[in-house]
């Protein structure tokens, strides 16, 4: 009897929404993550990790940025990084430089090949983007969507560096 009652106590729990939410959040991710890496892909040859170097370079000053802050924002350990970048700096597109101000440091640095594939990249990826992620969305759902997920993001962070 204790068996049905432990099953019915554990079905309870599992009916709780943050459990549903996780595992929204993880299926959209996955086939959005699918969908624009294959339209990617087959638009531009350009994996998504190697996009997602070369944009958050292009967007920062003087198109660099250090390796920890680069592997922080790619969400990626500093090894991991170093992996990807080794490939992306073998194709051309990214080159490493000493930080000026700490000779321990290295930089990231996008080469002019590497901005010549984001703008070439760029264009593709925000319409896939703009057919796969915002269209279902009004415009307010959209912002909605983009504050909830920093409330949620910056939570996870404060809650990790605090402990």
């Amino acid at each position: 009897m204790t068996d049905a009652t432990d099953l019915d106590e554990c079905l309870r729990v599992l009916d709780d929404p943050g459990i549903e939410a996780f595992g929204m959040l993880l299926e959209a991710h996955n086939e959005l993550s699918n969908a624009v890496g294959r339209r990617l892909d087959e638009e531009t040859r350009v994996p998504i990790p190697w996009l997602g170097v070369l944009v958050r370079l292009a967007r920062s000053p003087g198109q660099r940025l250090r390796m920890t802050r680069l592997a922080a924002e790619m969400t990626m350990s500093t090894s991991g990084l170093t992996r990807l970048i080794d490939r992306v700096e073998a194709a051309g597109h990214v080159r490493r430089e000493a930080c000026p101000d700490d000779r321990r440091g290295l930089l990231a640095v996008l080469t002019p090949e590497g901005r010549d594939v984001v703008l070439r990249a760029a264009p593709k990826h925000v319409a896939d983007l703009e057919t796969l992620l915002t269209a279902p969305l009004s415009p307010d759902q959209l912002a909605q969507l983009i504050d909830l997920l920093r409330i949620v993001r910056d939570h996870v962070r404060s809650l990790d560096s605090s402990g």
